[in-house]
């Protein structure tokens, strides 16, 4: 199981540990970080999950498709590390992940 470091917007982190059936967003919100909305549940169409992914693991990750692109693109806070925690399952590849979630719009 995979251990992912979460950085809320406070810059406050821990460390927690993820199952690989489950997506990011899903650890980050069972894990008590209340601040990752995640409204949709998970169903690609609000971008409240919005995170910022540690550059080293970019590689390790699906590509993103048109809708998460899309929505990626209504928010204020997107940059080159954007992803929508909803679109990335968790797998072994993903241990050691540092993932901070991005400023609420």
């Amino acid at each position: 199981m995979p251990t992912i470091t979460v950085i809320t917007r406070q810059g406050d982190s821990r460390q927690v540990t993820a199952s690989n059936d489950l997506s990011l967003m899903e650890v980050i919100r069972d894990n008590g970080f209340d601040e990752l909305l995640a409204l949709c549940g998970g169903c690609c169409s609000c971008a409240t999950c919005h995170v910022h992914i540690d550059p080293a693991f970019a590689d390790k990750l699906p590509p993103m498709g048109e809708d998460e692109n899309d929505l990626l693109d209504s928010t204020d806070h997107r940059s080159v590390a954007s992803r929508l925690s909803c679109q990335i399952p968790v797998t072994d590849a993903l241990d050691g992940l540092i993932v901070t979630i991005a400023p609420e719009d």
